[in-house]
Formats: C-alpha cells, structure tokens, sequence
C-alpha cells in the first residue's frame, strides 16, 4: 500500500497488563501501523496506573467508549490477594472489565475463531457456539464482608417513602463470609432484547439458562422478562426465522450444549457467562480462539480478548525467554474494533483491511504455523510452531500478499 488509510474518529485504546500488553504493542507495530495512521485516544489500564488513579482510569476509558462508540481492550489483571503483595496495591481492585461493562450496560457476545484445521476437544459440534453474556450486576457489583464474630446479617430495604423490610441472611454463631448482590429489570430487558436481535440477525436457535428453581426470585426474574419479551415482541419473528427460543435450567442447557452440533446462542447470567465462555473457547481449541464484544443498547462497542494477561509468558519474557503466546483473540479484538470504527464512519478501506488481516491471521493458522498451544490440537501433518514475535510476522507476510 503507497499510503496509510486514514481514520476519521479516535478509537478508545485501552492498554493492559503482562504479556498481552507485549502483544498489544507488537500489534500495532507489526500489522496496524505500517498500513493505517492509527487514531486512538489512549488510556492506560495497567494495574500500577489503576492504583495510582485509586481506578479512576477505567472510569474514564468507559467514559471515553461512550463518547466515541467504539474502544478496543488489551487484556488487564483483576486483582487477587496475592496481587495485591506483589504490586503493593492500596485495596483489591475490582475487575476492569466489570467496571467497563456496567458503565456502558451492555452485553458480551463471545464466538470461537474457527478454522478448517482445528478438531473441537468435543467431536459433535460442527458449528460456532456463541456465549451472550449479560454485563451487569451479580458478583461483578457485589458487597461482600468478612464475619468476625457472632452475629446477625440482614437485607434490609429502605424505601423513599420510608418503609423498611429486613431479611434475615443468617445468624453466625462463628465466622464467615457474606454477599449482596443486585441487578436491574431494565439492564435484564436490555440484555434479552440484545439476544433476541443478535439471534434474528445470525438466525440461530437461542437457549437460555438460569437456576430459578434454586433463585426463585433473582433468577425467575430473568426468566420472567426473557419469556414476557419473546412473546410479546419475538415469538412470531423467530418463526417468521425457522428458529426458536428455549428456557431452561444452566444444568440441563450444559448437558445439551455437550450432545449438540452447536451453531446456537446461548445467553448466560454475568458469572455464567464468564465461566461457559471459557469452557467453550477452551473445547473449540484455546482461550486464544476466542472473540468477545461487548454491544451497549445505546449503540457503543468494546472489543476484547475473551483471555486473561498470560502471566507465566510474561515473566518468562521478563528473564530474556522467547515466548509462543497465541495473540489470535487480541488481533481480532483489534480487527473487530476496527471494522466497526469503518462501519460507523463510512470507510470501506478500513473495514476491507481489518477483514484481510482475520483473513491472513486464520490462513497462517491454517498453513501450520501456529503458536505452542495449538501444536496437539492441529490436524496438519506438516505444522511450524513458531514464537510469539514470528507468528505476528507470519500474518503479516500474508497480509502484504493479500494487500
């Protein structure tokens, strides 16, 4: 390409932690700079900045995708009690991406990346199996605290007018552990509405689960709004589509999901969600296979990798050690973000490179060479198993090609 495409808005970028931080960088050097003048306005969510900023700086980017329409996420640590030592942290963090994702209200979709020369770890799916996931409430806004003593922990609610209702939680007669969480009736009809439309749009079946047989008034109020929305403004769409939507409890969706060929929605609680995303990207081939955008119902977009920071690569390659970390899920964060960035502005040359660089990245996997985690996964005979640096080169030797 003689000239480098041009951008009309900033993208959020929004940096990490560890070895998708390496990545990131490597990234744009290796296969977006050189071919596009990269506008983004840059936030810097690494975990020393977010306890500088007492996390202010998530704040901010969030605030920042809101007003731009479309950020792009490197991979950042939730911090953990032993974080919290090795970083010397002021508290325990919560999850960026918990904060992000209530902020902007929205809901993940995660699909696996698929290509011709990767068998599922589970030989009946055939077809993609796409994780909505609802990005509001649950343990993501939780309470949580740490029981000393004996004593009593309530619920209470205090109304406007003054009225208050208390529930009994449990009386401790020694010590323990206990949480609050909540959600909102119109974050969940947000959510329903977005899944009905993304299964409309892909016309695929849509199976949703929850627990309200245990949860019978947190978990029945997903299920009640779901029901009252699909029947009031889906039910004759979906069989206009030759598709159906589908109720039932987690348990039994996990076993159907397993017996399935896939090529279906299934829309997950928040904490569900995170854990069936995982498990699905993982039988499909590798964490790193995985795309995930969460869709606000205002109309914003934040691409991710669906993966955590690679932190046993990272020190590795703090000590001088090559590495062969898969960055597939980072590159197509970076190509989703990019493709909707071309949609919304109108610039076709954009959308048309991000396409050609999935392109490219899927081809190198498919000609065999792959990063170490794919090597006992892959059906090629003949396959190269290449370091993190030599895989991004590889893709972009294909992508000049295609270009």
């Amino acid at each position: 390409m003689s000239t480098k495409i041009q951008m009309k808005t900033p993208l959020v970028e929004i940096d990490g932690d560890e070895m998708t931080r390496i990545i990131w960088a490597m990234i744009k050097d290796i296969l977006l700079k050189p071919y596009i003048d990269l506008n983004t306005e840059y936030y810097d969510l690494n975990l020393r900045e977010r306890n500088a900023t007492n996390d202010q700086i998530t704040i901010d980017s969030a605030n920042a995708i809101k007003k731009y329409g479309v950020g792009v996420k490197c991979a950042t640590i939730t911090p953990n009690a032993a974080r919290v030592k090795e970083y010397d942290l002021k508290q325990m963090w919560k999850s960026p991406n918990g904060t992000i994702r209530s902020i902007l209200d929205g809901t993940v979709f995660r699909t696996p990346i698929i290509v011709n020369n990767l068998t599922p770890f589970i030989p009946t799916w055939k077809k993609p199996i796409t994780i909505a996931r609802h990005a509001y409430g649950d343990i993501y806004k939780n309470v949580e605290y740490r029981v000393e003593k004996p004593g009593k922990v309530e619920l209470v609610y205090t109304g406007l007018d003054g009225t208050t209702e208390r529930l009994e939680v449990h009386n401790f007669k020694d010590k323990g552990v206990v949480m609050g969480m909540h959600n909102l009736d119109a974050s969940i009809r947000s959510f329903a509405k977005a899944c009905f439309t993304y299964a409309l749009d892909q016309k695929i079946d849509l199976w949703f689960s929850a627990k309200e047989t245990i949860s019978k008034i947190y978990d029945r109020d997903f299920k009640d709004i779901f029901e009252e929305i699909y029947k009031n403004e889906y039910q004759d769409k979906f069989k206009a589509a030759g598709i159906e939507y589908f109720y039932s409890l987690i348990d039994d969706i996990v076993a159907r999901v397993v017996r399935s060929e896939g090529g279906v929605l299934w829309a997950c609680k928040n904490y569900d969600g995170d854990v069936m995303s995982d498990m699905v990207a993982a039988s499909f081939g590798s964490l790193a296979m995985m795309t995930s955008v969460l869709v606000s119902p205002d109309g914003y977009f934040e691409y991710e990798a669906a993966h955590g920071t690679v932190q046993k690569h990272y020190y590795n390659h703090m000590k001088g050690e090559k590495t062969s970390t898969n960055s597939m899920a980072t590159i197509f964060a970076w190509t989703g973000a990019l493709k909707k960035r071309g949609e919304l502005d109108g610039l076709n040359d954009l959308v048309a490179f991000a396409e050609k660089v999935e392109q490219a990245s899927v081809q190198t996997i498919e000609e065999g060479v792959i990063t170490k985690d794919l090597n006992q996964l892959l059906t090629t005979p003949n396959r190269t198993v290449v370091n993190t640096e030599e895989f991004l080169y590889a893709v972009r030797d294909r992508l000049a090609a295609k270009l």
